[in-house]
């Protein structure tokens, strides 16, 4: 059987701290292009892979997470769109496009295939399904009107707010009739909220020197959704500007996650005094509403309603840079690679 060159992102070992490229290798290895007979599984041609926060997570040796961490010396895992070239399972066939979890690699032998989704959806940008039409779209989404439970005319605050889940979150509060205001790092990013992605008010929070104050300012009357994306000092001056019965909805903590020492949280009484609700939010425990997220944000898409914006970074060699750059906000919306064109 044919065997072919196989590029791979290699994990190197268990980090403390920011992520940074040495922490990731690339290298040339051979793949055949078949598929072991009897065991169910796929080879794929992968064509998108998706940059996300989460992935710093698995850089740890930690097990008691939702999902276990990368393997040092083998390749990195994540979201992405696939073509498939060889199949051993009755569920797909060579051609069929799909995404789910793939390697940072070339080709990839996929064992686990319960939960790759086949992409029907054609007419849409194919690595959007890795984004607008993947789970930072759908963490958006379940995150916004299941969580955050909405009403109309109601003051939302959206942290990280150009980024791949923000956006969503703040063009959707927009289309229900509620008030938005962002928060970005770079007057780049604060220009795009306000003058592409529709945003009320938007500001940079790297020049405030008192995020309450801030907040205040953006708010004087208050907040009653904060659709959290980053934690740590954001997430304490928001809990002092919610309003009563105010929802907090906790999908990211990127200002803490590469921190040996977590910051605490000081204002949490004021989840007592304004009887606010904070919940944790993870896409998977929603996923029997993914139809109806799709079949809304294609509407919305189509009717040019919303617009998304990606980091496309080209060819697998940039992808350690590209992840890197995530933490440092380098991005400028959804970071993707595109490792092959079909």
């Amino acid at each position: 059987m044919e065997e072919t060159r196989n590029k791979q992102i290699i994990f190197k070992d268990f980090i403390s701290g920011i992520p940074k490229e040495t922490d990731m290798e690339l290298k040339e290895g051979k793949i055949k292009l078949e598929v072991p007979r009897g065991s169910g599984a796929i080879l794929v041609k992968n064509l998108f892979l998706s940059c996300d926060p989460y992935m710093r997570g698995r850089m740890r040796e930690y097990y008691e997470s939702y999902i276990p961490p990368f393997v040092p010396g083998s390749a990195i895992e994540g979201f992405g769109v696939s073509k498939v070239v060889a199949s051993d399972n009755p569920n797909f066939e060579v051609g069929d496009l799909i995404s789910g979890i793939t390697g940072w690699e070339e080709y990839s032998l996929i064992q686990r295939t319960q939960q790759l989704r086949k992409i029907q959806q054609v007419d849409m940008p194919l690595s959007y399904h890795v984004g607008l039409l993947g789970m930072p779209g759908f963490t958006a989404y379940a995150g916004f009107y299941e969580v955050c439970s909405p009403k109309k005319g109601e003051y939302v605050f959206v942290s990280a707010a150009s980024g791949a889940v923000g956006q969503l979150v703040g063009q959707l509060a927009k289309l229900y009739g509620c008030y938005v205001v962002g928060s970005a790092g770079t007057k780049q990013k604060v220009d795009l909220l306000k003058n592409k992605l529709g945003f009320d008010e938007a500001f940079n929070y790297k020049e405030e020197s008192n995020l309450d104050a801030a907040l205040k300012r953006y708010f004087p009357q208050g907040i009653d959704i904060y659709f959290d994306n980053v934690g740590g000092p954001m997430l304490d001056a928001a809990l002092l500007n919610m309003r009563i019965h105010g929802r907090i909805a906790i999908c990211g903590m990127i200002s803490q996650q590469s921190l040996s020492e977590p910051e605490g949280i000081h204002n949490l009484y004021m989840l007592i005094t304004k009887r606010i609700t904070m919940k944790g939010l993870l896409q998977s425990d929603y996923l029997h509403l993914f139809p109806n997220f799709l079949e809304l944000v294609i509407s919305y898409y189509k009717q040019g309603k919303i617009v998304y914006i990606e980091d496309m970074n080209e060819g697998l060699e940039s992808a350690p840079a590209a992840l890197v750059g995530l933490f440092s906000g380098k991005n400028v919306g959804k970071g993707v690679i595109r490792v092959a064109n079909e």
